[in-house]
């Protein structure tokens, strides 16, 4: 399955994908009389999957929605945790003259206050002359975890996702103790419009191709499978630090970044057709 979140009957509220258009769980609960929460994170925390695919298959006639006439929203506004990755593709670290880690992660957070959805505008801050856009692969947590091992990376997760993530890039050269203001401005992390849960997607995630887009010229693009470090090493490395909650997000690393600039239309594209693509314009106040 896959979910969003849209502006619907006055505000944000979750949605499933289904038979080509957009469900909304409020219209689920109205139809098969359930009960399910209607924002995605509270959804995701309630780890009621299983339950939902029942009642949609059993539920009766649903309205659903055509994609172009929803109006997407950031699939939630609230995680307790954004990890990046930094440097996790060689050829990225080599675009900075920096040289990619290989004993573990570059690792960095950020504050729920970058997060911006579908559409959205990246506002570029004032006190930055070089902002770049990066694509990369979100890695969404679905259970409270703790020591996972990488052959159980997969059963914690509760899904994936696209991600644009944003980088003041002339702030980090100037120091690189200054990587999180570099990473924090307001609207410096997009993602959505989709969450694909994990068994939608094929075990191996090497194949699959994520590419950052400006303009719509492909700028970067590489596989998974060019990580330094893959998205089930990530989920363990990380969680032998802290524990992780449903809705925390670590962002994979970019095979790519470009400079952005006013009037920019910058995308991540994922390869797989569930993810949809993410989109957002840029403007410099």
């Amino acid at each position: 399955m896959r979910f969003c979140t849209i502006f619907y009957q006055g505000r944000e509220q979750a949605a499933v994908g289904f038979n080509g258009g957009v469900l909304p769980l409020a219209e689920v609960n109205r139809v098969a009389e359930a009960d399910f929460p209607t924002e995605l994170l509270a959804f995701i925390e309630a780890d009621r999957l299983a339950h939902l695919k029942e009642t949609i298959e059993t539920g009766g006639a649903f309205a659903v929605m055509a994609e172009e006439e929803v109006e997407f929203r950031p699939p939630y506004r609230n995680p307790r945790k954004l990890w990046g990755i930094g440097l996790n593709y060689q050829e990225h670290a080599a675009d900075l003259n920096e040289k990619s880690p290989t004993d573990e992660p570059a690792s960095f957070m950020k504050p729920h206050t970058t997060i911006i959805g579908p559409g959205d505008s990246i506002i570029l801050p004032l006190q930055s002359r070089r902002v770049t856009a990066e694509a990369e692969l979100g890695l969404v947590f679905g259970k409270v975890c703790k020591n996972v091992e990488e052959a159980g990376a997969r059963d914690v997760l509760f899904g994936y996702t696209t991600i644009i993530d944003m980088t003041a890039e002339d702030i980090l050269r100037k120091n690189p103790r200054f990587l999180t203001r570099a990473k924090s401005f307001d609207t410096f992390f997009s993602f959505g419009p989709w969450v694909t849960t994990v068994d939608e997607l094929p075990r191996d995630l090497g194949p699959v191709r994520v590419s950052t887009v400006l303009n719509g010229e492909v700028k970067a693009t590489n596989t998974i499978d060019h990580m330094t470090f893959s998205p089930d090493f990530l989920v363990s490395f990380h969680s032998k630090v802290m524990t992780f909650y449903p809705g925390d997000i670590i962002s994979s690393g970019t095979p790519g970044a470009v400079p952005i600039e006013d009037g920019d239309l910058v995308e991540c594209r994922i390869d797989v057709p569930a993810f949809g693509v993410l989109r957002n314009k840029v403007v410099r106040p």
